[in-house]
């Protein structure tokens, strides 16, 4: 009788338990939990703070990735180095790209020989910010609900009313942002340390010009070109990020009296992060 007990038991918590899943940064969880809600348990690689350029796991998150039934990718520069030793370490555990469906493009970077921003695929590849825009995070999610419905058909109804719903939040940011810039005139541009609003510059039609020269902070030339170019574009303000170096634009914003404001890509609040980066975007013309 224990043992039937025991067995039963083992098969209802089997069938009660969460989804297990790994995704690679913050953002993408704030999606997933969004539409898995209390079917899903949530484990980040690239927590808020560090760039999911150059990351490397730490033990404790290769113990989940051990025990994960599913990894969400991003397609984030970290991924193309461990997403092979994950599913090695891992071999169950199923891998699904939440990019399929968005089109890419190119990462912007400043030439150091040119002194002006140009998008290149070359060097750089394809920008991989993708969920900096509203549009985008539409695809992401739908792509979120198809994976759990099919690895959890039995709650597919749960994450179908789910995904209505933060549809509609998603909606709800891209028209508030929309307002917020609808004051703007012609002039609609915006300096960033790391050039990883791309794809909010492009849904806003917005420009924006990137401090940093090739994956490094510019050299006395480029930043005097740079102070040039943020004076004639009436920049009111740069923004940066924690996980890169500012001195290069605290030296910019100096000479124009401008503040440094840190709108990071990679945190939690999403809606409240690009909300919060147009109406920085949007002081320059009140």
């Amino acid at each position: 009788m224990f043992k039937i007990i025991l067995l039963i038991f083992v098969s209802l918590s089997t069938l009660c338990a969460n989804i297990q899943a790994i995704v690679s940064i913050v953002p993408e969880q704030t999606f997933l939990k969004a539409i898995g809600g209390d079917k899903v348990t949530v484990s980040v690689m690239v927590q808020e703070g560090n760039s999911p350029h150059t990351y490397e796991p730490k033990p404790s998150q290769m113990i989940a990735v051990a025990k994960a039934d599913i990894y969400l990718g991003m397609d984030v520069e970290f991924e193309q180095v461990w997403l092979p030793k994950f599913q090695s370490l891992n071999p169950k555990m199923q891998y699904i790209d939440l990019t399929q469906g968005i089109q890419k493009m190119p990462l912007q970077v400043l030439q150091h020989h040119r002194h002006k921003a140009t998008n290149t695929a070359k060097d750089k590849g394809l920008d991989p910010h993708i969920w900096t825009a509203p549009s985008n995070v539409k695809i992401i999610a739908q792509n979120i609900y198809k994976a759990l419905a099919h690895y959890d058909l039995s709650h597919a109804d749960y994450y179908k009313k789910n995904l209505d719903t933060f549809l509609l939040s998603i909606d709800k940011t891209d028209r508030q942002i929309k307002e917020i810039l609808s004051g703007l005139k012609k002039n609609r541009n915006f300096m960033v340390f790391h050039p990883s609003w791309g794809y909010f510059a492009k849904a806003y039609k917005l420009q924006q010009i990137a401090v940093e020269v090739e994956g490094k902070s510019p050299k006395p030339k480029a930043l005097v070109a740079l102070i040039k170019q943020a004076k004639q574009k009436q920049v009111n303000a740069i923004v940066t990020q924690a996980s890169f170096s500012d001195s290069a634009a605290k030296i910019i914003a100096k000479a124009l009296d401008i503040p440094v404001v840190k709108i990071s890509p990679m945190a939690t609040k999403w809606s409240d992060n690009l909300l919060q980066l147009a109406k920085t975007i949007a002081k320059r013309d009140e």
